[in-house]
C-alpha cells in the first residue's frame, strides 16, 4: 500500500483534533485525522451527542452532535483526510528526503508519512463500567450511553449514577419522560454542584444511598428493583441507563517514546511539544503544571501545537498566524506555508 504523505498527523477526532484540523488547514498544511471510532467527535459522539455542553466559548448551551457537526463543517473547508475505525498502532521516526519524519501505522495496515504529529486522543479507548444487575439487558432497555433522547419520550426512565453524565441526562430527560429515577449508591455526587441543586429542586425522584439489584422483563426492561438501606423498592422501568463511569487505556501511547505522568498523561511543555521533538499533544491526555481537562482549554492547546508545528515544518514561518479576520472569507483554500 503506497503511504499517505501529509504535513500534519493528528491523532484523534474529538473535538480537539477536530479543531487541530481546522488550524493545520489554516497554516497551510495538510492533515491526516486518525481515530479508533467509525464517526468524528470522539467521547461526545460515543457517549453523549445529545447532552447540552454549557462550557464552550460562545454559545450558552450546545447539544454534543452539533458542537462535532460544527468543528467538521469548520475543518472540512480546508479537506482533511480521515481515516477512521482503525487505530493508530505504530508511530516511528523515519528519514526520507521529502522530509517526513515519521510513519504512523494503523491497525488497518494504512501507513502514514507526516513531517510532525499531534496526539488528541484523550484519554484512549474507553469502556462503560458495567451494571451488575443489567447482565443480559444491555440493548434490551438498558444503555449505557445515550444517543437519541427521543427514544426516552413517554418512558419510566431509570439513571444510575451520581457524577455530571447520570444528573444531567436525568435533567434533560425531566418533563418528556413519564417520570424519571435517578439511584446513587452514596449520599454525595460528583456532579457539579449547580447540577445537584438543580436535581434537588427538580420533580426528578432521587434515590441515595441505594443500588439497582435486578432488572426483570421478558423482551425489553419491565421494571427494576432498588435497595435502599434495608427498605426494597421496585419501580416500572422500560429504560435504565448506567451512568457509572468508564475505564480508558492509553493503549499504544505508552510505546512511543514520549514522557508519560502517571502512566496515563503524555507531560508537554508550552509549545505543546512532547519529550519527542516533532511531536505535540493536545487536549484530556496532555499533563503540564496547572493542567485544566475542558473541551476549552483543548481548543487552545491544539492552536498552540499546530503553529508550533508549523514553525517546526518550516523555519521561515512564524508561530503566530495572524489574525482570522485579516483572511478574505471568499478565500476557500488555505495559504501554504513553504513545507
Amino acid at each position: 500500500m503506497t503511504p499517505i504523505d501529509v504535513d500534519l498527523a493528528i491523532l484523534g477526532a474529538g473535538p480537539t483534533g477536530l479543531y487541530g484540523a481546522y488550524y493545520a488547514g489554516v497554516r497551510g498544511l495538510t492533515v491526516a485525522v486518525i481515530d479508533s471510532l467509525p464517526e468524528v467527535g470522539g467521547q461526545i459522539t460515543a457517549m453523549y451527542p445529545e447532552k447540552p455542553i454549557y462550557d464552550v466559548a460562545g454559545f450558552p448551551a450546545v447539544l454534543g452532535r452539533e458542537l462535532v457537526d460544527g468543528l467538521r463543517k469548520q475543518a472540512d473547508r480546508y479537506h482533511p483526510i480521515y481515516l477512521l475505525d482503525q487505530r493508530a498502532e505504530h508511530l516511528q521516526p523515519v528519514h526520507d528526503p521529502t522530509g517526513h519524519r515519521f510513519q504512523v501505522t494503523t491497525s488497518a495496515n494504512t501507513e502514514i508519512r507526516a513531517r510532525a504529529v499531534v496526539l488528541t486522543c484523550g484519554i484512549g479507548t474507553f469502556k462503560p463500567r458495567p451494571l451488575p444487575a443489567g447482565d443480559g439487558h444491555l440493548g434490551r432497555g438498558l444503555t449505557y450511553f445515550v444517543r437519541n433522547l427521543s427514544e426516552m419520550i413517554d418512558t419510566d426512565v431509570v439513571v444510575v449514577g451520581g457524577g455530571d453524565s447520570a444528573c444531567d441526562w436525568a435533567l434533560a430527560l425531566e418533563g418528556s419522560a413519564r417520570s424519571v429515577t435517578l439511584v446513587h449508591r452514596r449520599d454525595t455526587f460528583r456532579a457539579h454542584s449547580a447540577t445537584v441543586t438543580a436535581l434537588r429542586n427538580s420533580s426528578i425522584e432521587v434515590l441515595t444511598n441505594a443500588q439497582v439489584t435486578g432488572i426483570s422483563g421478558i423482551h425489553c426492561v419491565e421494571q427494576v428493583e432498588v435497595v435502599q438501606g434495608s427498605v426494597s423498592h421496585i419501580r416500572p422501568a422500560q429504560r435504565v441507563i448506567a451512568a457509572l463511569g468508564f475505564t480508558a487505556d492509553l493503549g499504544p501511547v505508552r510505546s512511543w517514546s514520549v514522557d508519560l505522568r502517571d502512566n496515563r498523561h503524555v507531560v508537554v511543555d508550552t509549545r505543546m511539544q512532547t519529550s519527542a521533538d516533532g511531536i505535540y499533544a493536545a487536549g484530556d491526555l496532555t499533563e503540564y503544571p496547572g493542567k485544566v481537562r475542558l473541551i476549552s482549554v483543548g481548543f487552545g492547546e491544539v492552536a498552540t501545537a499546530v503553529n508550533n508545528a508549523a514553525a517546526s515544518i518550516d523555519p521561515a514561518a512564524t508561530v503566530f498566524p495572524g489574525h482570522s479576520t485579516d483572511q478574505d472569507p471568499a478565500t476557500t483554500e488555505p495559504q501554504r506555508v513553504n513545507v
